[in-house]
């Protein structure tokens, strides 16, 4: 989706990649494909943001001066350019030279972009980033209560944090914002305290980007097992954020093993009901 959406709008930064991971320091199962950008060119896959003097890995130059940095970064392009006029379009060596461009110019842009200490402290305060570390990632196969109320704790500022922000900037009309998990879970115990996937009923929101507030859609049956009424598939999720980002789902297009390709495939409806 992040990939997609880089895609069909673009970035409006030239030294900043488009669609960026906040790592937790925990990456999720499947690995770092979960942030690739399949049948897109690889320049639009995500760049995961961790922790640290250097947020992205092995963006540090390697080269003692920025002079000699130039002069390896210009004999690349030349070289790469040479292949390209001898074999014509080549989407994955463009997409590497796209890359390695956009590293260069990343190397003074995200020391800048990821430095809070100019941050106010009302505005760190808002956010809870002086409280406990939080954690993007949790489960639920035990422990159920105390792993509920952690994660509960981890989130909640930040998020509110994030939503009274952006509404304050004037920005969050123009942003949307999906609070998603990877499925749901099962209303009854796994074990004694756990709960386990649940691939048929689940709840996600959205807020801001045009999305109309305080609106519900779909229900569960009375178990919360099972989705009974507005089931929204993934599609149709892609088509409704394509469609709240201005992007049309059936028309954005890749053309790709000889026929063009959409995010949502040959399905996907925009659930009209939550737009304004």
């Amino acid at each position: 989706m992040g990939a997609w959406v880089t895609y069909g709008l673009g970035s409006e930064s030239q030294n900043l990649p488009g669609f960026v991971v906040i790592g937790s320091g925990m990456i999720p199962p499947g690995g770092l494909d979960n942030f690739n950008s399949g049948f897109l060119p690889a320049s639009y896959q995500g760049s995961l943001f961790q922790k640290g003097e250097m947020p992205v890995a092995d963006l540090k130059p390697s080269d003692p001066t920025a002079k000699l940095q130039m002069t390896k970064l210009n004999l690349m392009r030349k070289l790469d350019q040479r292949v390209l006029d001898r074999i014509g379009k080549e989407d994955q060596l463009e997409s590497a030279i796209a890359n390695y461009e956009l590293a260069f110019r990343m190397q003074t842009a995200v020391p800048e972009l990821m430095d809070i200490k100019s941050e106010t402290k009302a505005t760190l305060d808002l956010y809870g980033v002086n409280d406990k570390p939080t954690e993007l990632y949790g489960r639920q196969y035990q422990n159920l209560k105390r792993v509920h109320e952690d994660n509960a704790r981890a989130v909640d500022k930040p998020i509110g944090g994030l939503l009274s922000d952006l509404k304050a900037r004037g920005m969050l009309d123009s942003t949307l914002i999906v609070f998603a998990g990877e499925f749901g879970r099962t209303p009854m115990a796994q074990g004694s305290d756990g709960r386990d996937h649940n691939p048929f009923g689940f709840s996600i929101w959205l807020a801001g980007g045009g999305v109309k507030g305080g609106t519900i859609h779909g229900a569960t049956d009375d178990y919360g097992y099972h989705a009974i009424q507005g089931k929204v598939e993934i599609h149709d999720l892609h088509a409704t954020m394509l469609h709240l980002l201005r992007l049309d789902h059936r028309k954005s297009t890749y053309r790709y093993g000889g026929r063009d390709m959409r995010l949502t495939d040959v399905h996907g409806e925009i659930v009209t009901s939550i737009v304004k």
